[in-house]
Order: C-alpha cells, then sequence, then structure tokens
C-alpha cells in the first residue's frame, strides 16, 4: 500500500505530504483546486515524463516520493520483480523521482539509481491508475486476456508457459541465426575447399624457403664456389709455401728450445692446437669442394618449388611460408565447422520441435483453464453491472484460438458488450458510453480484487455520468474493494465520498498574487459539512448537513 506521498515544487505545489489510509481514501474538492495535480505528481515517480515547465519554482528541483508498505500476499510478487532488477527487497520501499531545473531527471528506488523503464515496471506492480480517460483500457485485446487469466488462477502455468516461449523464440532466434551463417559459409565453400586443396597439394615444410633458397644460390654460383673452395685448400696445404708445412716448420723449431724455458713450451702446444684445427678446416674445405657440382636439373625443380611458393604469398598477401600453414589450417576450420554447424542446425531443429509439441500443449491447458472461467466471468460481471445501475447490461467473451503461438499461449479474447435489452452485445469500445465504461471497468476490477493482489487502486473521477440511486450503488462497490486492496478515490458524488474510511480535502490559496495547493484530511464534522457542500453548494441548510449525516451513517 501507499502510505505516504511527498510532493515538492511540483504545480501549484510548493510542500505536500499525504498520509492515507490502508483501507478507502476518498479526496474532493472545488474544481481547479489541483486533484489532477497529485495523480499527475505520482504519474512521475510511476515513471511517466516530466516536464520542467510544471515546476512551481523555476530555481528548484522538483522531488516526488512515494512510501509504500509491501507486505501481504503481493509482497512475494513484489519481491520477486525487485529480484529480478537486482533491487533489494523492502518491506517499507521508497520510489523517489527528482526533476532539476535543466530538465534532467534521476529515479531511486531505495536509493538506488534505476531507469525510468525499471521505475515504470515496478511503479505498475504498486499502483493502479483508473481514470475515466483510461477506460478504453477495456478494449484492449491484453487486458481482456489479463482478466481471464486472473480469474482463471493459472498464474503459475501461465509463468512456466512465457519462460519457457521466452527460450523457444530464443533457440529459433539462434537457428535463423545459424542457418545464415551456413548458407553465407556455403557460398564461400567451394573457393575455401579450393584454397584448401591448393595448399594441401603443395605440403608446405615450416623452414624449407630459406633452405631452398639458400640451396639455389649455391648452385647458381657453383663454379665460383668450387674455385674458391680448391684454392683456399691449396693455400692451407697443397702448394710448396702453404700454411701446414710452414706451421710444422715453425712447430719444429720451437720444440728445439722448449726445454729451456716452460713459457717456449707453452706457446709450442699453442702452435700444436692450431696446426690441428688448421688440418680440420682444410680437410672440410675439400670435402665441401667435392660437394659442389653444376646441377641444371636441380636448379630447374628448386625454381619451380620456390616459384609455386612465392605464387602462393602473393595470392594470400603473406610473406612467409607459417603464414601460409595459418591460412591452410583456418581454411581447415571453417570446412569442419560447416559440417558441425550442419548436425547443430538440426539438431537445433529437434529441440524446437520438441520444445512447440510442450508449448502447444500448455497452450491447450491454459485454453481449457481460461474456457471454463469464461462463464464465471460473465455472471459475476453482470451481477455488479446489477448493483451498479444497469440491470439488462451483460458482457460475452468470446474465445479463439490462434494459428500461431504468442507470448499468452494461442488464445485470442474479445470482450463483447450489450448495456440494454435486445442489443446483441458487440466490441465494448464501440457500444458503450463512458458512464457505462467506468461502471463496466469497476465491475471488471472488482472480480479481478478478489482473486489476485492488485496493487493500490486509484480512481480518478470515474463517477462521471452517474448520479442519484446509481452512484449510491456505485460508491458500494468500490467501498468493498477495501477488503482486498488499498483505494483512492477522488470523486465530486457524495453518495461515493460518503463510503470511505478517510476523506481529504484539495484546496487553493491565494497568497502574494499566487495561486497554492493544499490538502488536509477531515475530522468528522469537517467530513459532515463537505459532503453537505456537495449536495447543496456553499453554506448547506440543515437539511443538507442531515442527509450528509445520513449517507455517513450517523
Amino acid at each position: 500500500m501507499l502510505q505516504k506521498l511527498s510532493i515538492r515544487n511540483y504545480a501549484l505545489i510548493d510542500n505536500l505530504e499525504l498520509e492515507l489510509d490502508k483501507g478507502l481514501n476518498i479526496i474532493t474538492g472545488e474544481t481547479g483546486a489541483g486533484k489532477s495535480i497529485m495523480l499527475g505528481a505520482l504519474s512521475l515517480i510511476l515513471g511517466q515524463r516530466a516536464e520542467t515547465k510544471y515546476f512551481f519554482n523555476q530555481e528548484k528541483k522538483c522531488v516526488i516520493e512515494g512510501f509504500f508498505k509491501l507486505s501481504g500476499t503481493a509482497a512475494e510478487a513484489l519481491k520477486t520483480a525487485f529480484e529480478e532488477q537486482d533491487l533489494d527487497f523492502q518491506v517499507e520501499s521508497i520510489l523517489r523521482r527528482e526533476i532539476s531545473i535543466d530538465g534532467k531527471s534521476r529515479a531511486f528506488i531505495n536509493d538506488t539509481p534505476v531507469t525510468l523503464t525499471v521505475m515504470k515496471q515496478l511503479g505498475e506492480k504498486l499502483i493502479d491508475i483508473h481514470s475515466q480517460h483510461a477506460t478504453m483500457e477495456v478494449s484492449d485485446p491484453g487486458f481482456q486476456l489479463a482478466v481471464v487469466d486472473t480469474l482463471s488462477n493459472h498464474q503459475l502455468l501461465l509463468n512456466r508457459y512465457r519462460s519457457e516461449f521466452k527460450h523457444y523464440k530464443n533457440i529459433q532466434q539462434q537457428l535463423k541465426t545459424m542457418v545464415l551463417h551456413a548458407e553465407e559459409a556455403r557460398a564461400r565453400q567451394d573457393y575455401e575447399q579450393f584454397l584448401f586443396n591448393e595448399l594441401e597439394t603443395v605440403n608446405l615444410q615450416p623452414e624449407e624457403q630459406e633452405a631452398q633458397e639458400t640451396e639455389l644460390q649455391t648452385l647458381n654460383n657453383a663454379e665460383s664456389i668450387k674455385r674458391s673452395l680448391v684454392n683456399a685448400y691449396q693455400l692451407l696445404s697443397e702448394q710448396e709455401a702453404s700454411v701446414l708445412p710452414i706451421l710444422k716448420e715453425a712447430i719444429g723449431q720451437l720444440q728445439s728450445v722448449e726445454k729451456y724455458n716452460p713459457a717456449y713450451e707453452a706457446l709450442n702446444e699453442r702452435l700444436r692446437s692450431t696446426l690441428i684445427e688448421l688440418k680440420d678446416i682444410a680437410e672440410e674445405t675439400a670435402a665441401l669442394e667435392e660437394d659442389i657440382a653444376f646441377n641444371p636439373s636441380r636448379i630447374e625443380a628448386i625454381n619451380a618449388r620456390l616459384d609455386t611458393i612465392y605464387s602462393l604469398q602473393q595470392k594470400h598477401r603473406v610473406k612467409s611460408i607459417a603464414e601460409l600453414i595459418g591460412i591452410q589450417e583456418q581454411l581447415s576450420n571453417n570446412l569442419s565447422l560447416l559440417l558441425s554447424g550442419d548436425e547443430e542446425i538440426e539438431r537445433l531443429k529437434v529441440d524446437i520441435e520438441k520444445l512447440k509439441k510442450q508449448l502447444e500443449s500448455w497452450a491447450a491447458e491454459l485454453s481449457a483453464s481460461r474456457s471454463q472461467a469464461i462463464a464465471a466471468a460473465e455472471e459475476q460481471v453482470a451481477e455488479i453491472l446489477l448493483q451498479v445501475g444497469m440491470p439488462n447490461a451483460r458482457i460475452k467473451i468470446e474465445q479463439a484460438k490462434l494459428e500461431e503461438l504468442n507470448k499468452d499461449g494461442q488464445d485470442q479474447i474479445n470482450l463483447l458488450f450489450s448495456a440494454n435489452s435486445g442489443q446483441a452485445p458487440a466490441p465494448v469500445g464501440k457500444v458503450a458510453s463512458g458512464g457505462e465504461l467506468s461502471r463496466l471497468m469497476l465491475a471488471i476490477k472488482s472480480i479481478m480484487a478478489k482473486h489476485t493482489a492488485l496493487p493500490t487502486l486509484i480512481f480518478d473521477e470515474i463517477d462521471t455520468g452517474i448520479s442519484g440511486e446509481t452512484a449510491l450503488r456505485v460508491g458500494k462497490v468500490i467501498g468493498q474493494l477495501e477488503q482486498n486492496m488499498q483505494v483512492v478515490c477522488i470523486t465530486h458524488l457524495p453518495q461515493i465520498a460518503a463510503t470511505g474510511n478517510a476523506h481529504y480535502f484539495v484546496y487553493k490559496n491565494e497568497e502574494g498574487g499566487r495561486s497554492t495547493t493544499g490538502i488536509r484530511k477531515l475530522d468528522k464534522k469537517e467530513r459532515i459539512a463537505a459532503i453537505a457542500e456537495m449536495l447543496s453548494g456553499k453554506n448547506p441548510a440543515t437539511s443538507a448537513l442531515q442527509n450528509a449525516k445520513a449517507l455517513l451513517g450517523l
């Protein structure tokens, strides 16, 4: 329930706090005093857009706060709604809206910043505003279906269906995306298969390009390389004045004197090591020279291989064999994914068909449940319409099966209405007057209140077009609603005003050439006077006061 509404700097309100009763709260006041202003302020904490031009003081921000006590049968559903938005649930919760002078808006739930969308979603679970302008809601197919679902008492089944339907739509979209990707992949498949086969046939090896380029350089320069190696060998070993014989002679000279000084011996040992190393170099030079041979056919083969490698690198815009091998592996993965993707697509199709059958089964259960509730709903609404002065009115709820599943099952609900005898029921929006629509909506809300924990219900002058005995009956029905919920009723009819647990009076002050709106709770004596004025105008006579007391049961 809404315990308190605090309004600061909005329209004609400078600072106002309204504490409400848990039962039926009546709000009355003169035309233009500002009753609708409070509803406008309340709509801000229900996620509606705001404009700074409605500020009382253009130099201060506007702050609207609603203090709620969340308990009873509705608390568990509200707790779930809070958790879905990652908000901490508190039995006493505060919804706050701040609009700064530059038009920027901030929304808070229990001091946690939230988006307007989140505030609207939670606000709609806390307060339901029903005005004479909102009666056309009864013509909305979604609302009509919601009415039948409320009376069917199958919320658990409906929640389970909606959860699985959401999953069903998600995997349908997943399948659609996968099929699209598979089609795109197949369009590339032949070309990618060709590229892969081309690379696989070449059988590239990681280090071969460098090795073959080195071998080609050697073969192309075989003659000069061979000549240089021969000359080097001869300078080391074969010629009369070559290095090795001279080095041997030097070793012999030092050997003859090494006994005289250890330093000579050490020096000669170094020469012997050098001799061994130079012999190895000479032998390896000779061996390398023998391996060198001009081989035109080998040159041709290497050139052909390198041409293939260079061509592939240019084709794929890379500079190394490692990159070509990486491309080959990626192509292989793409082709494998196409095969596995086809398998996944088939698996998803099976899952979707299985889930569809389950949803159809649940939709059939929902349809059966709705069908059972419809007859009772028609009877209960007709009974309340009788109570509010429409003895010949009746509704007919038509149920039709849709071709496709939707988030609510497979039903289409159409509410038909007839206000008079002999008049065939027709779509409610086409045949009901404003007053009839108001009473019809009141009847519907009344029976819904018996089946579910509706939020705080606010009626904004839905009594337009009625009076006298009808007004008394409407007041009685509204009064019965407080057994199931908190009700706030803004009215101009004394018969309805007399039914409340608490009565608040909205007034306008003129101070300093400026109008302001205020509200106060009436005591017993003030309430009698206020209702008497509603009956007969200012300065009511004794008879009007007596009538007011009678309406109040005093």
